[in-house]
């Protein structure tokens, strides 16, 4: 066999394993919220109720639970169809990339529901997560600058750009536009962090 098709059977083999094990993380994320979307549900909503609420001592552990629990099967399944391609493109650098966003896009979008959200609202969903996969993916072709990144973002924002209107205060009624702006700030802070890390490796 000539070595070009064992390198090709190599490469071949080696992407099964990669997009196997981000279905399995993918996978386990997902099931995970929506294992306690739905004991939130059969419980009244204990965990929703005691969310994220604006600037409220007790509301701020919401934001450790926010990305899971939501208010409704649309609610968790518009998060659910968006998110889990999302998720999966965020992991074709590295399976790691998709958890840093998660954790860092959880924590801004959390916050910055807390801080400028109406008074008494609850803020709950994954959606600023998935917003920060959003924002990771749109930037990293820009602070990357490699042709691979760049074709995946310029992919990623003709297919969800139109999600983009879910960041634009009061546009939309009944959604947490904070925390979709601010989980996207998170996704773009992480792609910025590791892409100018990924360039300096690169120059010699």
């Amino acid at each position: 066999m000539a070595p070009s098709t064992e390198l090709v059977k190599r490469e071949g083999k080696a992407l099964v394993t990669q997009v196997k094990a981000a279905a399995v993380a993918t996978g386990a994320t997902w099931a995970a919220i929506w294992g306690v979307t739905l004991a939130d549900w059969l419980g009244g909503g204990w965990i929703a109720v005691h969310s994220v609420v604006p600037r409220t001592i007790a509301g701020l552990w919401g934001v450790l639970v926010m990305p899971f629990v939501h208010a409704d099967l649309g609610h968790i399944l518009a998060n659910t169809t968006a998110g889990i391609p999302l998720m999966m493109l965020a992991m074709t650098r590295k399976r790691s990339d998709a958890a840093a966003v998660a954790v860092v896009a959880a924590l801004t979008g959390g916050l910055g529901a807390w801080l400028l959200g109406s008074p008494g609202s609850l803020h709950i969903g994954a959606s600023g997560v998935v917003f920060g996969w959003l924002g990771f993916l749109m930037g990293r072709g820009f602070f990357e600058r490699r042709a691979t990144a760049i074709l995946m973002s310029i992919g990623v924002t003709l297919v969800y750009g139109g999600a983009l209107w879910g960041l634009v205060p009061g546009l939309v009624n009944g959604i947490s536009w904070q925390g979709h702006l601010f989980g996207f700030l998170g996704g773009l802070m992480v792609s910025r962090f590791l892409g100018e890390n990924l360039r300096k490796r690169r120059s010699p």
